[in-house]
């Protein structure tokens, strides 16, 4: 549960969530979208930017029929095969190091998710700081070992897989050499639905795999996003898109700047709502204590005269005994001629 540092942030339960903005194929084969994607992403508040780094070639083969066309009449991506998919979304290898390069310039932390090893070497050769394994790659043992051996941080989205695949995966990545691992809790379908996030997975799955946890989040909106962070997410992932309206492979499901800006501002907030176990009122709520209710007197008193609820009443402000009190004192006389408005104390009971 050790804090993991990555360039120039803190990653852990003590600091504000990571928030990632993921490109995919959102810059729709533009590099000029690409870069606005990333100015985009740094405006609002972002702190890391990814990209997905494969072709077509290394995802699938070149067939448009059978297993490698998409029929399903509920998806995204229908009527095209897996191929023609890959060639839209893929983000050309030329355009990686100008993108890294301006997320350099903006503050932001320039990654990407590697899908075989030509990408892991490409990426090495940019000496990218940290690596996401895709949720469709958790159970490619392979090539999970192989981003392991970098020495670097990696993030490994667990979408679909299950705890005996996830043991495999992490084992993998630790005894390959990962010492810096973070899961991020992922429903694989597109858009996901709040119903399917089952985000109450994140503590369990942190206690099991003693790593931190994240989300990465297919849901519209970010409500799941931010409902994560009460339960001790340290990363939250979200695409991010100039405009649905743009369309794009992802854009149906993507945030835009002013949602991705939200997401960072009340992600921040509600890691700092959680704060610690604490109970009384906090330095903060000090002044507020004399708007309290307490003991007053309620009308002019002669010294001997018993309280009565006529002359007694528990109102505010707070400068007299807790209402506790009131019971205990009717009937009771009091030392001395008492104006009306007067906080009760013990010193003229």
């Amino acid at each position: 549960m050790d804090t993991i540092q990555i360039a120039d942030r803190k990653i852990g339960r003590d600091h504000p969530p990571l928030i990632v903005a993921e490109m995919s194929g959102n810059h729709n084969q533009s590099l000029e979208r690409a870069l606005e994607l990333v100015e985009a992403a740094a405006k609002a508040g972002a702190h890391a930017l990814k990209l997905q780094t494969y072709t077509a070639n290394t995802m699938t083969l070149d067939l448009q029929q059978g297993d490698f066309y998409i029929d399903d009449p509920n998806s995204l991506w229908k009527e095209r095969s897996l191929y023609q998919l890959y060639r839209q979304a893929y983000t050309p290898w030329e355009w990686h190091k100008p993108i890294f390069d301006r997320c350099k310039e903006l503050g932001l932390i320039g990654f990407s998710t590697p899908f075989d090893v030509t990408a892991l070497a490409f990426l090495e050769s940019l000496d990218v700081p940290f690596y996401k394994i895709a949720s469709f790659e958790n159970t490619d043992i392979p090539l999970i070992r192989k981003v392991a051996a970098t020495g670097k941080p990696m993030i490994l989205s667990t979408g679909m897989a299950t705890l005996a695949e996830l043991e495999e995966s992490v084992q993998a990545a630790r005894e390959s050499g990962c010492r810096d691992l973070i899961l991020l809790k992922c429903t694989s379908s597109y858009p996901a639905s709040p119903e399917d996030s089952n985000i109450a997975t994140i503590p369990h799955m942190s206690g099991l795999f003693q790593c931190q946890v994240g989300i990465s989040d297919h849901t519209l909106g970010i409500g799941a996003a931010i409902a994560s962070v009460a339960i001790g997410a340290t990363v939250i992932e979200k695409h991010l898109a100039l405009s649905r309206d743009c369309g794009g492979v992802d854009a149906a499901f993507s945030l835009e700047p002013h949602e991705m800006a939200a997401l960072v501002e009340e992600s921040k907030r509600a890691w700092q709502a959680l704060g610690t176990v604490h109970y009384g009122p906090t330095e903060k709520e000090k002044a507020s204590l004399r708007f309290r209710r307490s003991l007053y007197v309620a009308s002019d008193m002669k010294a001997g005269e018993v309280f009565t609820p006529d002359n007694l009443r528990v109102i505010r402000p707070g400068y007299g005994l807790p209402p506790k009190y009131y019971d205990q004192l009717l009937g009771k006389p009091i030392k001395r001629d008492v104006k009306k408005g007067t906080a009760v104390t013990w010193e003229f009971i």
